[in-house]
């Protein structure tokens, strides 16, 4: 029993093994929060991006087709998601860091790439500049 003056909270978590580690997962009727939540599709595509702009900038690869080989994946989606790498800080700084919810797909986002800055945020964000 708890000590006097103490609240106990229980919390209905499932712990089940995924390939050898625990994992906990949340209750079957848990609805994740859509207020403030950043897609995690474009965090990771960001992160991707980025990487794989690093490593075209050391001399890893000289083309893209060199790089989309390496990463075995099809060489119109690399270069697609390359784009990310090349958005404007602005937008950036508020997808990565403020985890401000975008209006857009990682689809759309990587063809907004090719704006010029100024642009990029309003066609992101919507009317919520």
């Amino acid at each position: 029993m708890a000590a006097p003056g103490t609240i106990q909270i229980f919390v209905p978590l499932k712990v089940r093994k995924k390939n050898g580690r625990p994992k906990i997962l949340p209750p079957d009727d848990y609805l994740p929060s859509e207020d403030h939540t950043q897609d995690p599709h474009i965090l990771r595509a960001i992160g991707r991006a980025w990487a794989w702009r690093r490593r075209m900038e050391a001399g890893e690869f000289g083309t893209v087709r060199d790089l989309a080989i390496a990463v075995n994946l099809a060489e119109r989606h690399v270069s697609r998601q390359l784009r990310l790498a090349y958005l404007a800080p602005e937008v950036l700084k508020r997808l990565v860091f403020g985890r401000e919810v975008s209006a857009v797909t990682v689809m759309q986002l990587s063809e907004c790439a090719g704006l010029p800055w100024p642009d990029q945020a309003g066609v992101v964000f919507g009317a919520r500049n």
